[in-house]
């Protein structure tokens, strides 16, 4: 990765966070537990389509959520109860 790379994908990641700040408090916070099971567990490795940090999985989340938010829908009407199933619906489809 070159150096004009590297400030791209800050940039844009840079963005994306900004994006998330602007959500409802919520949201936020499903997003950010989202993300951390994501980076644990998620689509990243071998074999596997990289959804993190520089593919459209986190920013297709936001969008979702974005929506939901613009609906006036709790985060928990989207999602359901459990994060995690969320997570794992997502990167079964990643797949």
């Amino acid at each position: 990765m070159t150096i004009q790379g590297i400030f791209r994908g800050k940039k844009q990641w840079r963005a994306h966070m900004a994006r998330v700040r602007a959500l409802p408090p919520d949201y936020r916070i499903v997003y950010k537990e989202t993300q951390k099971y994501l980076f644990k567990v998620g689509p990243v490795g071998p074999g596997r389509p990289s959804g993190l940090p520089d593919g459209d999985l986190l920013p297709g989340i936001v969008d979702f959520f974005e929506e939901g938010a613009a609906s006036g829908k709790a985060v928990l009407e989207l999602i359901g109860d459990d994060v995690a199933a969320f997570c794992d619906g997502l990167t079964e489809k990643a797949r």
